[in-house]
């Protein structure tokens, strides 16, 4: 039974990595929906209001970051717009592996140093998510021949 337990441990925090690193690219837009939800509820736009005024505010933030980062020609304006979406995502690394650590040693300095190590895994993969936004194809595409 304790093996069986451990396993659905090791399970459990590997489903929790996994779904920090697959939605890590989603971390600004969840906050900012977040955010506008709950100035409208406290707005009074009650429960169903806010939950619509803040799905609206996360998906325009998701399309407005896509349609920059697709159609801005200065590389430094697209890495600008790539910073603002990576820098919530390697926060949200650093908590969520923090959170892990802090049950699993009782060393101060090595949670931090795993919760840094987090953050960065999750950064990283946030901006590689990101920059394949930018990625073009190919000048040749199948119905063209090279000479």
């Amino acid at each position: 039974m304790i093996v069986l337990a451990i396993l659905a441990s090791l399970f459990a925090v590997g489903l929790l990595c996994w779904l920090v690193f697959t939605l890590a690219v989603f971390a600004l837009p969840a906050f900012v929906g977040v955010t506008t939800g709950a100035w409208a509820n406290e707005g009074g736009a009650g429960i169903a209001g806010a939950v619509v005024v803040g799905v609206l505010a996360a998906a325009m933030t998701l399309a407005i970051g896509h349609l920059l980062i697709a159609f801005v020609r200065p590389i430094w304006l697209k890495l600008v717009v790539a910073v603002a979406f990576v820098a919530p995502a390697a926060i949200a690394g650093f908590h969520a592996t923090h959170g892990i650590v802090k049950h699993l040693m009782p060393s101060e300095a090595w949670q931090m140093a795993f919760s840094i190590f987090g953050a960065v895994a999750v950064g990283i993969t946030a901006f590689l998510r990101v920059a394949g936004l930018v990625a073009t194809p190919s000048p040749s595409s199948p119905g063209l021949t090279r000479a």
